[in-house]
This record gives structure tokens, C-alpha cells and sequence, in this order.
């Protein structure tokens, strides 16, 4: 009888412990299960793109097409708030602070990024350390452009012109440190010319006051001006792209005039430094559905942009490729903001 009771127990035990071990197991794939759930039902709310532009510049309105299309592939909301400010640094800064878990993000030109660091005694972030890079979105032109009753139809002519009256011309921009007032700078430069700078709080004040006479040249991103030019209200003298444009098939490039001068902007999407390696795959998926959609190809081109996608590796290789360039540009200008 002894040895019958501890067989009993012996198998009570077990039986006890099997259950336990079966509980756990349980357990454990129940927390799996919840893990994937939760990741598979990214988004799960709204999604906020950081502009650091002010509204109507090419950033805001390429963020609005690109969040559009999101907030139709996903259910979710995704709001453009724009933090304009320091030529981009405030809403860049802003974004590197916010929390990574995938729901704040930077939807940035390249110039507020690659630009800024070289530019600024204090950029307020580091476009290495303080971001992952997720993807390319858009790429689109920069143009030349100059007020309907300016004298000079042509870079050339604008050179010309500049050179016989130094000091009298002047050239508006989106802002200080902006690709606008860099691009001016170079072309000041390297024509041996002085185009006076009147920076302005985003490429839509800058044009409305070029159509109004306030100032009689600017270098402005065709998404910014391309509604003015087609509408006849201003006038381009030049493409500032290494190749002409397809939404401007009879606007020579700046390059042809001025050699080597040629700048290509892009756009792209950013999150907080260590945001899950899951929820930037999400964000890649869904940005390139919407980047490949027909309806947001149609929108891009009727701003004078088309998609351009990165990810991954080859994002990161242009971003440390176009921080040396600018970096060398700005050296080579002698522009500095404090």
C-alpha cells in the first residue's frame, strides 16, 4: 500500500506539473498571438505628418497627397501639422523629440535636412543620430522664375542685367538656409553677380510677392510656382534640375548658362530615432502603395513632382552622400546662420 500511494502521488504531481507546463504554453501563445494582432493593425490611430514648412510650399502640398492616399489605404487618419520655423530646424527638432512608436512623423524636403546641419551654427538636430530614414516619397524641379515685367527673359539675360545694375536687383526665397536662397547664392557666385536676398516665411509669400512686384526674381520649387507659371502670372528664365523638366519642355537649365549650377530636390519620410523595426517595414509597405497609386501619380505631376522611392540602405547612401555635398556648398558660398 505504501508504494501504491506514492505511485498516486508521484502521478498527481505529474499530472499537476503537465497542466502547469501546458498553462504556460498556452499563455505564452496567447501573448504572441497579441503581439502580431497589434502589429498587423498598424495604423491603430491618427497618424501625424510634421511639415516643418510653412503651408502652400511644395513639402505641404506633396505631405497632403502622400497623407490622403494613407488615410484611404489604412482607415486612419494622417495629419499634416505644419511647424515652420528656422528654415525647417523647428518642426525637425520637434519630430526628433517626439515619442518612436511610429505615430509622429517628418515629412521633410531634402534641403531642411541635408542642408541645415552645414548651415546652422545649431540645428537643434543630428539628421544622423536622431532619425530613421524610412522613405524617399517625391522628387520634383526648381526653377528661376522672375516677375512678367522684369527686363531679362533668360538666366543669361539675368546676368546681364545684374551686372550692369549690382546691388538693384532683388531675388526673393522661402527662407533663410532654404535651397531658394542657396541656389540665389551660388548663382550670385558663380556669375560674379549681387542679387540682393529677401528671405520670406515660405515659398507661398515669396511668390505672391513676386507676382505683385515686391521683388523681381526667385528661385522656387515647381510644386510653389507652377500654378503662377501655367496661369501666366510669372515668367521662368531658367530650370535650376541638370536636365529640363518634362512639365517645362522648353525651359533650358541654368547649368547651360551658369556650368555645374544644377540642384534636384527630393522629399522624404522620417521617424524618431529607435521606432520598431516593424512599424518602419509597415510604413515603408504602405508609402510605396501610395507612392505607386494612379490617382497620386496624376496629383505629383499636376504639382510638377513625380514618386521617387528609397528605402533602407539606399536612402540612408543619399542622405550621407547629399550631407557632404551641401556641406561643401555652403563652405564654398560662405553662407551662416547663427
Amino acid at each position: 500500500m505504501k508504494i501504491n500511494s506514492e505511485v498516486i502521488f508521484w502521478r498527481r504531481n505529474m499530472n499537476a506539473h503537465n497542466i502547469k507546463r501546458q498553462l504556460l504554453l498556452i499563455l505564452a501563445t496567447l501573448i504572441c498571438l497579441t503581439t502580431v494582432i497589434a502589429q498587423e493593425k498598424f495604423p491603430s490611430k491618427a497618424v501625424t505628418f510634421v511639415v516643418p514648412q510653412a503651408p502652400g510650399g511644395a513639402n505641404d502640398a506633396i505631405a497632403r497627397v502622400i497623407a490622403q492616399k494613407l488615410g484611404e489605404l489604412t482607415g486612419q487618419s494622417f495629419v499634416v501639422e505644419n511647424r515652420p520655423g528656422a528654415g525647417g530646424n523647428i518642426g525637425t527638432a520637434y519630430t526628433a523629440k517626439a515619442r518612436n512608436d511610429g505615430y509622429t512623423l517628418l515629412l521633410t524636403a531634402d534641403s531642411a535636412y541635408v542642408i541645415n546641419p552645414s548651415l546652422y551654427k545649431n540645428a537643434g538636430f543630428d539628421p544622423l543620430k536622431d532619425f530613421e530614414p524610412i522613405s524617399t516619397v517625391a522628387t520634383s524641379g526648381y526653377v528661376l522664375v522672375a516677375n512678367n515685367n522684369f527686363p531679362a527673359n533668360t538666366t543669361a539675360e539675368l546676368i546681364s542685367l545684374a551686372k550692369q545694375q549690382p546691388g538693384k536687383i532683388m531675388i526673393g526665397s522661402a527662407g533663410n538656409g532654404t535651397v531658394n536662397h542657396l541656389v540665389g547664392e551660388m548663382l550670385n557666385k558663380a556669375a560674379g553677380i549681387d542679387l540682393v536676398h529677401v528671405p520670406y516665411k515660405g515659398a507661398s509669400a515669396a511668390v505672391t510677392d513676386l507676382v505683385g512686384g515686391q521683388v523681381q526674381v526667385s528661385v522656387q520649387s515647381l510644386p510653389s510656382s507652377i500654378s503662377f507659371i501655367r496661369s501666366g502670372r510669372i515668367k521662368v528664365l531658367g530650370v535650376v534640375n541638370e536636365k529640363r523638366l518634362a512639365a517645362l519642355p522648353n525651359s533650358i537649365p541654368i547649368q547651360e548658362t551658369v556650368p555645374g549650377l544644377s540642384v534636384t530636390p527630393w522629399y522624404g519620410v522620417f521617424a524618431p530615432a529607435s521606432t520598431p523595426k516593424q512599424v518602419i517595414t509597415q510604413l515603408q509597405t504602405l508609402i510605396n502603395q501610395a507612392v505607386d497609386a494612379d490617382d497620386v501619380k496624376e496629383k505629383l505631376a499636376n504639382l510638377g513632382a513625380e514618386p521617387y522611392k528609397l528605402t533602407g540602405d539606399k536612402f540612408s547612401t543619399l542622405i550621407r552622400a547629399e550631407l557632404i555635398r551641401w556641406a561643401k556648398t555652403v563652405k564654398d558660398s560662405g553662407a551662416s546662420i547663427d
